[in-house]
């Protein structure tokens, strides 16, 4: 694709979201040691109206973190050190109070430290993503910058409704960078978006007594969890992948078998069992942490890493599913 054409369709994907109510743009710092992640990173920001404040490597960021946090910090780190880690969890504290956002993309291997270190301001973690991946990051925090009000009284449904909106929304910039100038849907469906009805309703849903039991039920057998999970996989040998996009249910059920288990489960390892990029898989489990559903659990051993766990109403209504279908313990063939 074409830089230019790239840049314009970029602005038009965020545009609506770089003014602050006082009309001025945002202003974005840029932290990347690979110069094409760096580059991109500035001709995408600057197609979308903001502000370019510091743009450097990471040893940039590591000299520079006493200075105040930018509107927007993007930090691409594959490679993870102590320092860093050091300088991303004070900069995670200051964001809290400061109202800047972050966006932090690294790879696999590093998700486990960076996810652990990043635990009070909401920043979006992105997983080896594509430059489409970047760019939607980049709209997706821009709303949740203080002037978007409306983002921030989004309902639960309204705020999982976006999340799919945003996939969407995704997947579509990565076509536009794979295809080039042949675009897609010029007939105008390709931006006309229709979203499920969500299966929860977050807090509403938490605080009513259809989800809550005054007296818990047992989990089933986890084998019968791992059954079911196996059988959704399967899906995959008929099916097109797209089709069963959402992962909420498939985080729920391994976090069900888990926890009937007994055994804690990573942020990587519940990736891979969402079945979905890592990066699609993380929003979900953000949002679904926010909602109540999911609980983030310290490691006790190692303060850097962390577990997600369901919470005990979730955990109350995966029981209470299972025992509504009536089936509990796995059966002899």
């Amino acid at each position: 694709m074409a830089q230019a054409d790239f840049e314009y369709r970029t602005s038009e994907i965020v545009a609506d979201s770089v003014n602050d109510p006082a009309g001025l743009p945002l202003t974005i710092s840029i932290y990347a040691d690979r110069a094409r992640i760096r580059d991109a990173l500035h001709d995408d920001a600057e197609a979308a109206g903001l502000r370019i404040g510091d743009v450097d490597g990471i040893e940039g960021l590591l000299s520079g973190s006493a200075r105040a946090l930018s509107d927007l910090m993007v930090i691409d780190c594959p490679a993870v050190s102590v320092e860093l880690l050091a300088a991303l969890s004070r900069m995670d504290a200051r964001a809290l109070h400061s109202g800047s956002q972050l966006i932090v993309s690294t790879t696999a291997d590093g998700l486990e430290d960076v996810f652990g270190c990043l635990d009070q301001s909401g920043a979006q973690i992105l997983v080896d993503p594509d430059r489409g991946e970047r760019v939607i990051a980049l709209g997706r925090v821009l709303t949740a910058i203080p002037g978007a009000s409306r983002v921030r009284e989004l309902s639960g449904d309204d705020r999982i409704a976006l999340i799919r909106l945003t996939e969407q929304v995704g997947q579509i910039a990565q076509k536009l960078e794979r295809l080039g100038t042949k675009g897609i849907g010029e007939g105008g469906d390709a931006f006309r978006f229709e979203s499920p009805k969500p299966h929860y309703n977050g807090a509403a849903d938490q605080r009513s007594d259809r989800l809550v039991n005054k007296v818990r039920a047992p989990l089933p057998d986890p084998r019968l969890v791992r059954q079911m999970i196996r059988q959704r996989q399967a899906r995959a040998n008929f099916f097109d992948a797209d089709l069963f996009a959402d992962p909420a249910w498939d985080i729920l059920l391994d976090l069900t078998a888990a926890r009937a288990e007994n055994v804690r489960v990573s942020v990587t390892s519940l990736c891979i069992a969402a079945g979905v990029p890592p990066t699609t898989a993380l929003r979900w489990i953000s949002q679904m942490v926010e909602s109540g559903l999911l609980i983030r659990l310290e490691d006790d051993c190692d303060k850097r890493r962390a577990f997600i766990a369901l919470g005990d109403a979730a955990a109350d209504a995966m029981s209470r599913y299972f025992a509504e279908m009536g089936v509990r313990e796995l059966r002899a063939a």
